[in-house]
């Protein structure tokens, strides 16, 4: 048995059409007959095919993983059908190993419900679509992405497309040989570059963190360096090399010394918040993965060997700095 429940994106349809892009290779017969015998369900109820889908609908789909698998088809094409234009990744960088996208604002790294569409499935659609992987390979191998950023945060995400060019992103990852740089902009003037170091500590119940300068319990070290590239008496446009990779480091980190990130909901200054939120419509954190720069030895990615790689602006970003007075940056890390 396949469960799905209806979310706001695909609410308003009628039922029989999202059937049919859930698994587009079978015939509309198919459908009606498998509603009649009760065989598909909605909201635990017989169904005509007519009925307009509600977020929080269930579907349910009492069929053999055969049948399903038979006529869902191509990944592509579900993917394809149920990724909105302005969530769909720019790819960046690939070879016969890895990928790398740049990630809308919006779009998950990984499913968080099994009726999610995230950057792995737009993953594997893309190594299906380009023949860099077949569906008898996806039984034993499925592509993943290494580095996951937060729903709402853009920029780069590191994939590999093979076993092994996972296992040497992952490593390269876990050993910090790589350099991680993000743009954002926050609250306050800042002039100097500074190092910060404290520690994390996980509240899961409410999803959020909280940033301590001593040891607390489970906590976990976190360092974060930064550097100011323009202000505009109000606000600063940093660059943040992430250290240590915890989750929402930079935001709870860059919050804690009193920079919260523009947009930022969970750890953000309310005021500041309405001010982006009602002149440009910034409704989440303003934080972009931009850079990565690759150390010597890459192992068997040979070609991102010393290269850097870099995700360009969300239009929004742009919109925000433009309208801040603050220009966009151009200074490479490091140099």
């Amino acid at each position: 048995m396949k469960e799905i429940v209806i979310t706001e994106r695909e609410a308003g349809q009628r039922l029989d059409k999202y059937l049919q892009k859930c698994m587009p290779q079978a015939p509309k017969s198919f459908f009606y007959k498998m509603l009649r015998k009760k065989n598909i369900t909605w909201n635990g109820k017989r169904a005509e095919g007519k009925e307009k889908l509600k977020s929080g609908d269930t579907i349910r789909f009492f069929l053999a993983q055969e049948t399903i698998e038979k006529f869902s088809g191509e990944q592509k094409e579900q993917v394809s059908a149920l990724l909105p234009e302005k969530y769909k990744p720019q790819i960046v960088y690939e070879d016969d190993q890895a990928v790398i996208f740049n990630k809308p604002a919006g779009l998950l790294s990984q499913k968080a419900r099994p009726q999610d569409v995230s950057l792995v499935e737009y993953l594997t659609a893309h190594l299906l679509e380009n023949g860099s992987i077949t569906r008898e390979e996806l039984k034993g191998f499925h592509p993943a992405v290494c580095n996951r950023l937060d729903r709402n945060t853009s920029g780069l995400v590191l994939a590999g497309k093979t076993v092994a060019g996972l296992q040497q992103l992952s490593e390269m990852l876990k050993n910090r040989t790589m350099e991680k740089y993000y743009l954002t902009l926050v609250s306050g003037v800042i002039k100097k570059p500074q190092k910060i170091s404290g520690y994390l500590v996980k509240d899961p119940r409410a999803n959020q963190v909280r940033v301590s300068a001593v040891p607390l319990g489970e906590g976990s070290p976190i360092e974060t360096a930064y550097e100011p590239l323009g202000d505009n008496g109000r606000a600063t446009l940093l660059r943040v090399e992430l250290i240590t990779g915890r989750s929402h480091q930079i935001r709870s980190h860059l919050a804690s010394i009193g920079h919260p990130v523009a947009g930022d909901t969970k750890y953000g200054d309310p005021a500041a918040n309405s001010y982006y939120r009602k002149r440009y419509g910034l409704n989440f954190q303003l934080l972009h993965a931009w850079q990565i720069c690759f150390p010597e030895d890459c192992g068997i990615l040979t070609q991102l060997a010393e290269r850097r790689i870099e995700a360009s602006l969300p239009p929004l970003f742009g919109r925000i700095l433009a309208g801040e007075g603050l220009a966009r940056p151009v200074k490479e890390p490091g140099k």
